[in-house]
């Protein structure tokens, strides 16, 4: 196979006949990705909406907190390199925090994130944030049982106090579809400057699918809450993903100068609460509560 590079966003994985593969299709609602012109004329609109929204935080000394989720290669950065192309970085930044310090080790969980709160007027961006406890850590045996059960009980009491201090919390989900995920993980090993992103731990996730599926069907169940509920994405078309997680965002707000007609209302076939976007191997009843799962449950391979 060989990757084609002539869209920047979205390079094509060819076969040896020079077929395109169209993994992205899978349990997608639309045939045809968006096309450039169309994503760049509502991507323009959306990041001008953006540009008031952050104005708005400014002015009115808000505190906004985003968090951006999701398996491997489903589009999280590149989303977050949309959303921030335009904005003032004196009042929005981007937190992607590596691994812990042995410091940070022996502090409590959430304590390292709490340092990157905004203040009042400020919009923070995470690159991933504390739920690598309830995803990465899980599955890859990162953490203790104690230390993630601990985490499912302590995070929504975490995110009301956040809420209720007035931080104006967004929690999204980016959904890819299995085989999307390893035909981007075949394009990142092709290309030089995507190279970077194929970490270790995503080579030996390849086969813990339905263990990552567990544990984001037991993260919903415990944290899709009333005051902080999950927004998912679906991102096999990375284009429409990015401008649809945009109006997610813009909807939810009342700020100055707002255009309704640009803004409108995200499409329910791309965005949309946990229990109605759904991945393979889930389903409605998965996500009504039950017990929480041992770590050795999780499926097969879960131990490095």
């Amino acid at each position: 196979m060989r990757a084609e590079f002539t869209d920047e966003d979205e390079p094509v994985l060819l076969r040896a006949d020079g077929s395109e593969v169209d993994t992205w299709r899978e349990n997608y609602p639309f045939q045809e990705r968006m096309t450039r012109p169309e994503y760049e004329r509502v991507k323009r609109l959306l990041q001008i909406e953006l540009l008031k929204l952050q104005y708005w935080v400014a002015g009115t000394g808000q505190r906004m907190v985003i968090l951006f989720e999701g398996r491997d290669a489903a589009g999280k950065g590149g989303t977050i390199k949309r959303f921030t192309e335009h904005l003032d970085p004196r009042g929005a930044r981007t937190v992607a925090l590596g691994r812990p310090s042995e410091r940070e080790q022996g502090e409590w969980y959430f304590q390292r994130y709490v340092r990157h709160l905004p203040t009042a007027g400020e919009i923070v961006l995470f690159d991933r944030s504390w739920y690598n406890r309830a995803g990465v850590e899980r599955v890859m045996d990162y953490c203790t049982d104690e230390q993630y059960e601990r985490f499912m009980r302590q995070v929504p009491t975490f995110e009301q106090m956040l809420v209720d201090d007035g931080i104006l919390l967004v929690k999204l989900w980016f959904s890819v579809s299995r085989k999307e995920q390893r035909t981007r993980f075949v394009i990142r090993q092709l290309d030089p400057v995507r190279q970077w992103k194929l970490s270790p731990n995503d080579i030996r996730s390849l086969d813990r699918w339905d263990a990552y599926t567990q544990a984001k069907v037991t993260m919903f169940r415990e944290t899709d809450t009333e005051v902080a509920p999950w927004t998912v994405v679906k991102s096999n078309d990375k284009k429409r993903a990015r401008v649809e997680a945009m109006r997610s965002v813009l909807a939810r707000f009342d700020y100055e100068d707002k255009d309704p007609e640009v803004v409108g209302e995200p499409d329910p076939r791309i965005v949309g609460a946990a229990a109605t976007l759904l991945e393979e191997g889930e389903d409605e009843t998965t996500l009504s509560p039950t017990p929480l799962a041992p770590a050795d449950e999780l499926g097969p391979g879960l131990h490095p």
